[in-house]
């Protein structure tokens, strides 16, 4: 009897010294992959306040040896930095209103309202994942060119929302296929339209989809580079992205205040993330467990 014990005691800390090793190794990996992820932005920061020596040689991953906060300074001096952020900023908002707008109504209009080729033209959107953007260049600038749209703002906003639709559609569907149909018939029953039925009960029950909707297009509409330096080529018109590629010069380039432009583009959407990281998660979970 003492023997099982004895046994029973040795089997029961082996097992909780492995958990214990298991839970550091874990730990570890944990620690390398936040590592991983965090070291470009500690690099981007640390790029951004280093000459040309620095970043080619002397310094390369260390902190600077002289904190060059002029980079920034002469990143925002240099062309029109100031009005290229606010050019991302409007495009990236409006593209967001469009999408959302059209989203939301489209995803209604396919899971509330009884018509025949509702199935169809759910399926019609989902065909949007699977065309890549960029291979639409072609087609998308002969458009605008004939509709005398090129080199303005709508040469963005409208193909950024277009290629945003498809997947708005199928994060705020998930969403919106579960909502009671019930709420829909108490509403008309209590003398709520249509129009005024989608606005005050299924609007303000998609926020999470919103939140996700939001986000995404954001860092889509944000970050692109091909669109916006193909559909416009005025300077009072052009993005970030297209800014931050002409602070490169043809014959030599001052890589510091090209580091800084770099930072002064990539903080806002991490800030957005940071603030809505939560949010995000909580409505990928909520659609799966829907789906």
């Amino acid at each position: 009897m003492a023997d099982k014990l004895s046994f029973a005691q040795n089997s029961e800390y082996k097992i909780k010294k492995s958990h214990k090793w298991v839970s550091v190794i874990i730990y570890i990996g944990l620690i390398l992959w936040a590592f991983i992820n965090l070291f470009p932005i500690y690099w981007m920061f640390t790029f951004s306040l280093k000459d040309n020596t620095e970043i080619f040689g002397e310094n390369v991953a260390g902190l600077p040896n002289n904190w060059l906060w002029s980079n920034y300074t002469r990143a925002l001096n240099t062309g029109n930095m100031p009005r290229y952020f606010l050019n991302s900023i409007l495009v990236a908002v409006l593209t967001i209103v469009v999408t959302l707008i059209a989203a939301i109504m489209a995803t209604y209009a396919m899971t509330r309202i009884k018509w025949k080729a509702s199935k169809f033209m759910n399926a019609f959107f989902m065909l949007g994942l699977t065309i890549p953007i960029h291979a639409s260049i072609v087609p998308i600038y002969v458009t605008l060119s004939n509709l005398k749209m090129l080199n303005s703002y709508q040469a963005l906003i409208i193909p950024y929302a277009a290629f945003s639709l498809a997947m708005a559609i199928l994060i705020s569907t998930g969403f919106m296929e579960e909502i009671p149909k019930e709420l829909d018939e108490s509403a008309y029953i209590d003398g709520c339209g249509r129009w005024k039925s989608f606005a005050m009960i299924i609007v303000p029950l998609m926020k999470p989809a919103v939140a996700t909707i939001g986000i995404y297009t954001f860092l889509q509409s944000w970050n692109e580079l091909m669109f916006a330096n193909i559909f416009n080529t005025k300077d009072a018109i052009k993005t970030l992205p297209v800014g931050i590629q002409a602070l490169s010069g043809a014959y030599t380039t001052d890589w510091g205040p090209i580091g800084a432009a770099l930072a002064m583009a990539t903080f806002p959407t991490l800030i957005a993330y940071v603030f809505l990281s939560r949010r995000i998660q909580d409505s990928f979970i909520a659609g799966a467990v829907k789906g």
